[in-house]
């Protein structure tokens, strides 16, 4: 268990349990048996560890996906973890994800546990997520997509919420349209209603229990929201 106790000890809850427990009971054997669970935070109470251990397990499955794991891939699932949580952390969770990638793991079981102990908010960074490892390689493939738009489906993420998140990483003439979850028949008014919307929707502070560094990364989700607004106010010409 030594080489997981920064994310064992106390910062995992309802992760433990379900078929994320059962892919950490793969890796630890008989170490998670001494483990001591705090009570309380079993179920309801969400800690960044039982988010990282989801982030991860949805990224081996994406990363899986097309039948090949590429170092592009890796290099951003790091660079994100050091950003995020330091270069020890970040090096325990790379060894953590090596070991999930051997495993043969039900998606739909594991985001049936998410779906049930994680909130909203936090799916969303989760899909924000998922979309960037897809495409650090430079394109997102086929099956890729399908992948994700599966994930999407058992998180129980609205479609509307759903195609904004993927108009950020998949460009074209009506993206800044479908970030804001709008037609292009849209009024001045419309836009500007939407962007307040999403804005709140998407805002860091959703995650914030989460701790500052999984903040620190939902300001990606928010600064391309803010871009995309920006574009069709200078497109339309209205302030």
């Amino acid at each position: 268990m030594g080489k997981y106790g920064r994310w064992i000890a106390g910062g995992l809850g309802w992760a433990f349990l379900g078929p994320i427990g059962g892919v950490l009971g793969f890796m630890l054997g008989s170490a998670i048996d001494t483990v001591e669970i705090e009570k309380g935070h079993v179920r309801g109470t969400t800690r960044q560890g039982d988010f990282v251990m989801s982030l991860l397990i949805l990224v081996a499955a994406v990363m899986k996906a097309d039948g090949k794991i590429l170092k592009a891939e890796l290099d951003y699932v790091k660079e994100y973890l050091v950003k995020s949580f330091g270069a020890g952390r970040a090096s325990e969770a790379i060894t953590m994800l090596r070991d999930i990638l051997k495993q043969n793991v039900s998606v739909e079981e594991v985001c049936q546990q998410i779906q049930h102990n994680l909130d909203y908010s936090s799916r969303l960074q989760l899909m924000h997520f998922l979309f960037g490892i897809a495409q650090a390689d430079g394109a997102i493939s086929e099956t890729e997509l399908n992948l994700i738009d599966k994930i999407s489906y058992y998180l129980k993420i609205q479609s509307g919420d759903y195609n904004s998140i993927k108009s950020m990483f998949i460009q074209s003439t009506e993206s800044s349209y479908k970030i804001l979850d709008l037609a292009r028949d849209a009024s001045d008014d419309d836009v500007k209603k939407a962007y307040r919307k999403m804005a709140v929707k998407y805002h860091p502070d959703k995650v914030s229990y989460l701790g500052e560094d999984v903040q620190e990364a939902a300001k990606e989700k928010f600064q391309k929201l803010s871009e995309a607004y920006e574009k069709l106010k200078k497109e339309r010409g209205f302030a």
